[in-house]
């Protein structure tokens, strides 16, 4: 800890220092709150997501099973990801990703030669593939977030344990100076005061001592 100068000017500095740390420090809880919320949020979500992901997997193999070994194999061929988007939403002063769409290109394919629920079958392809996108996205924003928590929380320990209860010593430190100051001060202006008035009496009675003689 650097040495402090034990003047009014530092005791006005850190006192200034003290009203800012109080004043930004709800800001900072509040902060670490919303975060915490979000985490728990994005988290139950993704839990949700997962469990969403493994029913559809469960019934689109299902409905794979409907195919031949080679035509499953080729599903992949049937279509092409040229794309998605996504958009940034704000949490606590920290932008988040956001999915918006899916831009999935659909090969050509016989209508002679396709079933009747081919294109079904690519809608759900489209489908689990968006909700993996999505479960990415959540991921991302999940870390994110925690990486903004971590350092929003090591700034409210930092305020209540280290800021705060510094900057409450160091005026304590300088307020016993300057009182200490001053204390020394009264006494030696007492001192010199009683050393005028004992010159001014010794004075005094020199001088009366002199007009007896006369």
């Amino acid at each position: 800890m650097a040495k402090i100068k034990l003047t009014k000017t530092e005791l006005k500095a850190q006192r200034d220092g003290l009203k800012r740390f109080l004043r930004y420090l709800p800001t900072l809880k509040l902060k670490k709150q919303q975060l915490q919320m979000e985490v728990r949020r994005v988290q139950l979500e993704m839990q949700q997501l997962a469990a969403e992901i493994r029913a559809f997997e469960e019934e689109l193999d299902r409905w794979c099973a409907l195919l031949g070994e080679e035509r499953r194999e080729s599903l992949e061929t049937l279509f092409t990801v040229t794309g998605w988007k996504t958009s940034a939403r704000n949490i606590a002063g920290i932008d988040t990703p956001v999915f918006d769409s899916l831009d999935l290109q659909r090969h050509e394919q016989d209508l002679f030669l396709a079933p009747l629920w081919h294109e079904d079958l690519l809608d759900a392809v489209e489908k689990l593939t968006v909700m993996r996108l999505r479960q990415i996205l959540l991921e991302e924003k999940l870390h994110a977030i925690e990486e903004e928590l971590q350092v929003t929380t090591q700034r409210v320990n930092l305020f209540e344990k280290v800021k705060i209860p510094e900057t409450l010593d160091n005026i304590r430190q300088i307020q016993i100076f300057l009182s200490d100051q001053q204390s020394n001060a009264v006494g030696r202006a007492k001192i010199a005061k009683a050393k005028c008035a004992a010159r001014v009496a010794e004075s005094q009675a020199v001088a009366a001592g002199s007009v007896d003689q006369e």
